[in-house]
């Protein structure tokens, strides 16, 4: 008898969140609270000048957005509730810690704009919630994590099966809330739509228990 049985998993978490209105009314808020931000942040814009970002981030000028705007605070209670049953399907022993949201910051990526491949140091859950996709915007593109240890493989087949590729990208929509382990190297490749992407993205990080077996405080 032949098994091929397929080990460490790389999990990808997707939801579609839903306001008081539904989908929509929660979309629309985030839609014109990030837009806003945008307009009048000016240190986030002077930051992305001089890192030539394309766009905007809040990431390097802002860290109090869910206390600047209720929606935001909203938000965080309702990705909370994932990242609780995400960690649950990870079976996670926390060990008396838990995984909080210790970042939280609006991504307004142009036509012709791009995001390199990163990853989330220092923390244990990363996502994405969408807010504008227009027709042609970027799919979120995750790497193979055993990608730079294939040396002499050959390429995969045009149609291999998904758990088969090294490259996977997921489309998302206004709502979709994304959530992945922060190591896993991902990117937003050109916006090829007419207008801006925009997107919150966050990290969740061990507490508490979490802080003490990592050594901090020692």
């Amino acid at each position: 008898m032949t098994i091929i049985e397929h080990l460490f998993a790389t999990p990808i978490y997707r939801a579609e969140l839903a306001g008081d209105g539904g989908p929509s009314a929660l979309v629309a808020e985030l839609d014109a609270a990030c837009r806003s931000v945008a307009v009048d942040d000016e240190a986030g814009q002077r930051w992305c000048a001089r890192n030539g970002y394309p766009g905007y981030t809040s990431y390097a000028s802002l860290d109090d957005l869910p206390w600047r705007l209720p929606v935001f605070g909203r938000l965080v209670k309702q990705i909370d509730r994932h990242v609780a049953a995400f960690t649950k399907a990870l079976e996670f022993d926390l060990s008396g810690g838990k995984l909080v949201c210790d970042s939280l910051w609006i991504n307004v990526l142009p036509p012709g704009g791009v995001h390199t491949s990163h990853i989330h140091p220092h923390a244990v859950v990363s996502g994405t919630f969408y807010v504008a996709i227009p027709p042609g915007a970027s799919a979120l593109k995750f790497e193979d994590p055993r990608l730079g240890f294939m040396m002499a493989a050959p390429p995969r087949k045009r149609k291999a099966a998904q758990q088969n590729r090294q490259f996977v990208s997921i489309a998302p929509a206004p709502g979709t809330l994304l959530l992945w382990e922060s190591w896993l190297r991902h990117e937003v490749p050109l916006n090829e739509a007419d207008e801006e992407r925009i997107s919150v993205s966050f990290n969740y990080a061990w507490k508490d228990g979490g802080e003490r077996r990592r050594g901090k405080g020692a």
